[in-house]
């Protein structure tokens, strides 16, 4: 463990400098090459956890201790070491030994009686310490106070259980193949292999312990695909029908791709500025056994890759905050600002006006993100809409929002994470 926590120091604290925390993840399996899979997984679960709890339990250590700490690496430390207490089976006495020779180890062997007392001290006043921190919002909901604030303005009625459900374990959720066999069946299958799951959705499974994709019966061959209960309402909703000309702006890594070319035969291109994320709907693509043109580049420098011909369907499956995807990337809630919000919805704005010059007369175009924030949304739409009289926004197939919700968003709850979806006709 000593290692493990060792790694997973430099991992989030790697994430508080600004880094993406697959990306850190990454680079620390391919520099620890020694290290097993349930090694690897125990540093993936001590990243992941410390960064989605970390804002409650720097509440918590502040109650530890006399004053601030100073330093950021043996403050993640104690975070980490917290956050086993408080959400582990690991034995207290072991986390608590752990930590004080991984301080050795990071060079701050002086501190090793401190870290010593303020986990002793936790562990004596666990119940106190936690409802005193609890008193604060952040400390209550785990959540930098600006997006509890946001949220707490725009859901009054909702954004305790939205914070709650952000801090759960994602569900792991299958869209069936609609090409290879049907809901009914692959249950079936899943059953024969003791994995247990319940539909979901029109073609969704969700699996009710999270296995690796390789147990997945049928993964390989195309059978089924990763991707969250919410993700799959896209490709239906853009209502693609059989030899249309179809784009997808922003595509990687290819689920809402590889969805629609599920459904129908599509002529579909797919954009993405990223050669590297592109690669991934290439691979998608290839394990589906499914054809798309895949392009690299800006969706924005038309000439650069429109051949002047319009579109009868786009997903403009747009960049955004990524807040209502936070629970299976933690890390959101240390790298993002109150001020991104505004980047992103400058940057949405202008991909949206680029891509309603390609849609022909009478196409449709589906406005997606992965956010709860109403400027990236609903706000978002109505400016747009403001400034564009060739465009109408048209009713929904699927009744996706409730309770005052504003139309087209879902809320992460126990069954999907957080979206976004607006259909637009040109008229």
């Amino acid at each position: 463990m000593l290692e493990i926590q060792q790694i997973a120091c430099a991992t989030v604290a790697a994430v508080r400098a600004g880094r993406n925390l697959n990306a850190v993840l990454a680079e620390q399996r391919a520099s620890h090459p020694q290290l097993t899979a349930q090694q690897l997984g125990a540093v993936n679960d001590l990243s992941y956890g410390t960064l989605r709890f970390g804002f409650q339990l720097d509440c918590v250590l502040a109650e530890l201790l006399n004053k601030p700490m100073q330093d950021a690496d043996l403050r993640w430390l104690l975070l980490i070491a917290l956050y086993q207490l408080e959400h582990t089976r690991a034995a207290p006495y072991a986390i608590v030994d752990h930590a004080v020779r991984t301080a050795t180890a990071l060079g701050y062997a002086h501190a090793g009686g401190l870290v010593n007392a303020v986990l002793r001290n936790f562990l004596r006043k666990r119940e106190a310490i936690l409802a005193k921190a609890q008193l604060t919002d952040v400390g209550r909901f785990a959540f930098p106070q600006w997006w509890i604030t946001r949220l707490r303005c725009q859901y009054p009625q909702h954004y305790a259980a939205i914070l709650e459900a952000c801090n759960t374990h994602p569900p792991l959720t299958l869209r069936v193949n609609c090409r290879r066999t049907g809901v009914a069946d692959y249950l079936a299958e899943l059953a024969k292999n003791d994995i247990a799951a319940r539909q979901t959705g029109d073609w969704a499974v969700r699996i009710e312990q999270p296995v690796a994709v390789d147990r997945l019966p049928g993964f390989s061959a195309g059978v089924v695909s990763v991707q969250d209960a919410a993700a799959q309402y896209a490709a239906p909703l853009l209502d693609a029908q059989p030899g249309m000309r179809v784009l997808d702006a922003c595509a990687a890594p290819g689920g809402k791709t590889t969805h629609l070319l599920e459904i129908a035969e599509l002529d579909l291109t797919a954009i993405d500025s990223d050669a590297t994320r592109l690669q991934r709907v290439r691979e998608n693509l290839d394990r589906l056994q499914l054809a798309a043109t895949l392009v690299t580049a800006d969706v924005q420098a038309l000439d650069t890759w429109w051949d002047g011909k319009p579109f009868d369907r786009v997903l403009a499956d747009v960049p955004c905050t990524a807040s209502g995807v936070v629970r299976r990337h933690p890390d959101i809630k240390w790298l993002r600002r109150a001020v991104d919000i505004a980047r992103f919805a400058s940057q949405q704005r202008n991909m949206l006006d680029a891509l309603w010059r390609v849609l022909a007369s009478g196409g449709k175009l589906l406005y997606a993100t992965c956010s709860i924030f109403d400027e990236e949304n609903s706000r978002q739409i109505e400016d747009f809409l403001a400034c564009h009289a060739d465009a109408r926004r048209l009713t929904l197939s699927e009744a996706i929002s409730t309770n005052g919700i504003p139309e087209g968003q879902l809320l992460p709850d126990n069954e999907h994470d957080g979206f976004f979806y607006a259909l637009l006709q040109k008229i």
